[in-house]
């Protein structure tokens, strides 16, 4: 073999090495601004009988996408207008805010799961077509990290399991209490609100180490 050949193996090894590193201390981060699941029965009262959502740009999680339709939130003391809904369509309604969003509208969502609306902020969603009360469905999404089985076996977490996460860089930041969702259904990917984003002056490039225990996994 000669030196040309060696020289090749080497750097697809190091290759290999390097992408297994970076899988297994970080993750991509994304950030996520106020916007909102709605349930097809919803969607029909904000836009028409029969209406489906249309889509706009496909999303990192597989299978979901943001939609071209957008609405208007309403709350005791204002408003946030063109409030992106995520498709497809839901079996119940929620929306998602920052607490700085929160604080414009008037109300006190609190911090929960996606999906975990039960007693939540009550809001007013406002479409081209029509309007609705939802007496709970605001909420302030908790941080969480999207991960399929392979990666959190990578990790050595489990689903529901917190962890926190360095964030490096001009401002460095760790974020507790994040959740930990696994799911063959997913990619690996960690979820800020805005608020989160803006202290830590992180963006779509931004990666962040897990840490459990005082411990970087």
């Amino acid at each position: 073999m000669n030196n040309k050949a060696i020289q090749t193996i080497v750097e697809e090894v190091m290759s290999r090495l390097s992408q297994e590193t970076e899988k297994k201390d970080s993750v991509p981060m994304a950030v996520s601004a106020r916007h909102c699941h709605v349930s097809q029965s919803d969607l029909e009262v904000l836009f028409g009988e029969g209406y489906k959502l249309t889509k706009k740009a496909d999303l990192s999680q597989p299978g979901q996408f943001a939609a071209n339709e957008s609405i208007t939130i309403v709350g005791p003391r204002g408003s946030l207008e063109k409030v992106r809904i995520l498709g497809p369509a839901r079996t119940m309604t929620q929306v998602e805010v920052s607490r700085t969003d929160s604080i414009k509208l008037g109300v006190k969502p609190p911090l929960r799961e996606s999906g975990d609306i039960n007693g939540s902020a009550p809001i007013t969603l406002v479409g081209p077509k029509g309007s609705l009360y939802k007496k709970e469905g605001l909420i302030i999404a908790q941080t969480h990290i999207h991960m399929t089985p392979e990666d959190a076996q990578s990790f050595g977490v489990g689903n529901g399991e917190i962890v926190e996460v360095k964030v490096d860089g001009d401002r460095p930041v760790t974020l507790g209490k994040v959740l930990i969702r696994v799911s063959s259904r997913y990619k690996l990917e960690m979820h800020v609100d805005t608020d989160e984003a803006n202290a830590g002056l992180i963006t779509g490039k931004t990666t962040g180490t897990l840490v459990k225990n005082g411990e970087i996994l």
